[in-house]
């Protein structure tokens, strides 16, 4: 059973920077996609980005290319998400998960997920 916790949310103005942790606690699988998945209000769960445990390969989403940064640490099992110049588009409740179900890892189907860390942006 895997376990994810999120950390590093908060409040933040248009164009500030925030740093997103999710440590895992114990291991399903040996190797896995982790993401980070976005939930706004009134939108569906969006796919920031994903990033396999052991070959540095990320995907990211439409919205976030270029100002997101997705990276894995395995000696801490820590996942990350660098964010800058964030916009108020961005506010939303930041999920992480792992071992994907789908070939398409920024699809939210994903065994294991955390219980989330809120990011919100004003203008």
């Amino acid at each position: 059973q895997m376990q994810l916790a999120e950390s590093g949310g908060g409040s933040v103005q248009t164009g500030g920077s925030l740093r997103l942790s999710c440590k895992v606690s114990s291991y399903g699988s040996s190797t896995f996609f982790i993401a980070w998945f976005r939930q706004s209000p009134g939108k569906e769960r969006e796919g920031i980005a994903a990033i396999h445990n052991a070959y540095n390969s990320p995907f990211y989403g439409h919205s976030t290319r270029g100002r997101f940064t997705v990276a894995y640490d395995s000696t801490k099992k820590t996942l990350y998400l660098q964010m800058r110049n964030l916009q108020p588009d961005d506010t939303g409740m930041y999920y992480c998960a792992a071992e994907g179900l789908s070939d398409r890892v920024l699809d939210p189907q994903y065994r294991y997920w955390g219980q989330g860390t809120q990011v919100t942006v004003s203008s």
